[in-house]
């Protein structure tokens, strides 16, 4: 029997990181999560590194927990690293080749050249390709073929769809993982690998809307056909909620954070329990009580709840595939996803049919899989089922760009 492999997933977010620590069996079909943390960190802001120190710091704290947890300290050497962010940029192109050979039948090789060819659309030099994601191929103006090979045709294009990165964000995030005793592998875009574990593959044919809310931006995926065909990070989060709470109430973020948590609800309509309970917390000072009736907090949480979700739905109408997310819906999730009454007021705003994504195809304890604040780590655990380890290994960092092309593009078949 094969020895079971430790994976480690380490999600650099809006204002924290988290990781998470999962045992994989190549003789399983699921990893199992053993053990997850989060860390608040300082040094990042919406995704963006903006101290080395300080995002080492709540790297280090991040993993010896998950490890400690997990009964495995010191196992963590390779991490998967998701990176979010609003440096975060995403287009759809397009390729082609003529199939030169008498035979005209489409090898790996052939596939491979025509998603790589795709790079060649002009960039920023300050950033890197991420992800080279095919969507559909043409075969002799013939398209929706998922995979070409084996296949014949004069003609073979490809559909696809680019992330980018800023060079100078990864590199620094490259700077705090190896400062924090760890070695880099491959960049995921979080994004992706929350849409790997929470949308399910019928969804993602019938088309759907996947929207993870984290504290300071919140990702936006339109899949249709089975590919995702748009992507977004808008620059507001759930910590506007708290922030508007701090000022209201006059009190830390802190405080105001623990209040949204306990008491909060996306409306009062959607509020359960006692809405007349009396809430008590301390002024910004940290000493001096101060009261209020429940009822009054919605009144500073609802306008932001209405705000976030109006600007994803003009998103959504921006990016001209509002008419392909009805089939499946919106599928919410992130740390800002658990807010009471959150998902009924998602489907009122953008009035289509919303459920809540918990992470698929990984066993773990029901704390663990089932907190929305861990679906982009579990993610990069079971991104595009990463039992194929051996192929994010592979993919190490000092790959030429052209080597790690092919490795990302074997990733999605």
């Amino acid at each position: 029997m094969a020895k079971p492999d430790i994976i480690t997933g380490l999600d650099i977010g809006s204002a924290q990181v988290v990781a998470v620590v999962a045992k994989h069996d190549p003789d399983a079909e699921r990893p199992e999560v053993i053990g997850a943390a989060r860390q608040p960190c300082a040094g990042l802001k919406g995704g963006v590194v903006i101290n080395i120190d300080e995002t080492a710091r709540a790297i280090t704290r991040a993993v010896e927990a998950a490890e400690e947890m997990a009964g495995m300290v010191g196992h963590s050497k390779n991490v998967l690293i998701g990176v979010r962010g609003s440096h975060i940029q995403t287009f759809n192109h397009h390729g082609a080749m003529n199939i030169a050979r008498t035979d005209k039948e489409i090898t790996a090789a052939d596939r491979d050249q025509v998603v790589e060819s795709t790079k060649a659309v002009p960039i920023s030099p300050d950033r890197e390709i991420v992800h080279v994601i095919p969507q559909d191929f043409i075969l002799d103006r013939q398209s929706g073929v998922p995979n070409p090979i084996g296949m014949e045709a004069m003609l073979l294009e490809v559909d696809v769809h680019i992330v980018t990165a800023s060079q100078s964000h990864l590199n620094n995030v490259w700077k705090a993982i190896a400062r924090a005793g760890f070695d880099v592998q491959e960049p995921i875009y979080g994004l992706l690998a929350v849409g790997d574990t929470v949308v399910t593959q019928e969804e993602k044919g019938l088309g759907c809307l996947l929207v993870d809310l984290g504290g300071q931006t919140t990702g936006l995926a339109v899949y249709a056909d089975g590919s995702v065909r748009f992507t977004k990070e808008l620059a507001v989060g759930s910590d506007a909620i708290s922030h508007d709470l701090s000022h209201a109430l006059r009190t830390s973020l802190l405080q105001a954070q623990k209040v949204k948590e306990r008491y909060g609800a996306a409306s009062r309509p959607l509020a359960e329990g006692d809405l007349e309970e009396e809430i008590e917390y301390t002024s910004v000072d940290g000493r001096t009580p101060r009261h209020m009736k429940r009822t009054t907090l919605f009144d500073y949480i609802s306008p932001r709840v209405e705000e976030i979700f109006t600007l994803i739905s003009e998103e959504l109408q921006r990016s001209n595939y509002a008419d392909h997310v009805a089939g499946g819906g919106v599928i919410l999730t992130g740390g800002g996803a658990q807010l009471q009454g959150i998902a009924q007021a998602a489907e009122q705003i953008l009035d289509l049919p919303v459920r809540m994504g918990l992470p698929q195809n990984i066993n773990g304890a029901p704390d663990l899989i089932g907190h929305p604040g861990y679906a982009t780590a579990l993610g990069l655990i079971t991104y595009r089922h990463l039992g194929d380890w051996a192929r994010s290994r592979r993919a190490s960092r000092p790959m030429g760009l052209g080597q790690r092309l092919k490795s990302l593009v074997e990733d999605f078949f």
